[in-house]
């Protein structure tokens, strides 16, 4: 596969008992790398910022993480702080409880309001979890993200019990078409799993094992 791999890979640190050791890793192993961002919860972001701005490699963050409960206006501040703190791309978790209960006007107003917070200073990704949804639920989702303007879709948070598959990637890219940027996380630990699904449409990877996947080697953690 003649890509460039280690940039389509958010390098990724989102336990909840992630110290600054861990995180001083994952810095370092990016820029080593040249991975395409770190991917750390708030706190961490004007750390990683201060730490990586002399590189191409940006710093992503996660709104509403990882539950997608709070309200779409704590998820917009969520927004403006992170991007005043120096992340260039945030993930935010839709609102899974609205759209199971078929309130699509809350869900696309909740995706809405983080875009609209991002006001393109920010990549916006759309973490739909697709191991809490039915196929029908994904396209929805996906099709309400790509309504309002947000530039990728993304599987999942890890945190959920599932990550990305194939056949998920598959119907996310069918329904976002081809421009839309489409996010594999959760369960990507090698190279093997990752070419799949850079083949069945993402075009991005989330991942904890970014060093091993570009090794050739096996992961042991999603997040």
């Amino acid at each position: 596969m003649d890509i460039n791999l280690a940039k389509m890979i958010d390098h990724t640190q989102l336990k909840p008992d992630t110290d600054q050791q861990q995180i001083d890793k994952i810095i370092n192993e990016a820029r080593e790398s040249d991975f395409a961002s770190v991917c750390v919860n708030p706190y961490w972001v004007s750390y990683c910022y201060d730490k990586l701005k002399d590189t191409d490699v940006k710093v992503c963050t996660v709104i509403g993480f990882p539950l997608g409960a709070t309200t779409s206006e704590t998820k917009a501040f969520e927004t403006e702080q992170a991007i005043k703190n120096g992340a260039t791309e945030v993930d935010m978790v839709i609102n899974i409880g609205a759209l199971k209960s078929k309130r699509f006007d809350v869900v696309e107003n909740d995706i809405k309001a983080v875009v609209d917070a991002a006001n393109k200073k920010a990549l916006t990704k759309v973490i739909i979890e697709t191991s809490l949804l039915t196929n029908e639920e994904k396209v929805i989702a996906c099709e309400l993200a790509k309504k309002v303007g947000a530039d990728f879709v993304k599987t999942s948070t890890g945190f959920s019990g599932g990550g990305a598959t194939v056949e998920d990637i598959e119907l996310m890219r069918k329904t976002v078409g081809p421009e839309m940027g489409v996010k594999a996380s959760g369960g990507v630990r090698d190279r093997e799993t990752t070419e799949a699904m850079i083949e069945a449409g993402a075009t991005r990877i989330g991942a904890s094992s970014g060093v091993q996947i570009i090794a050739g080697q096996k992961g042991t953690t999603d997040y």
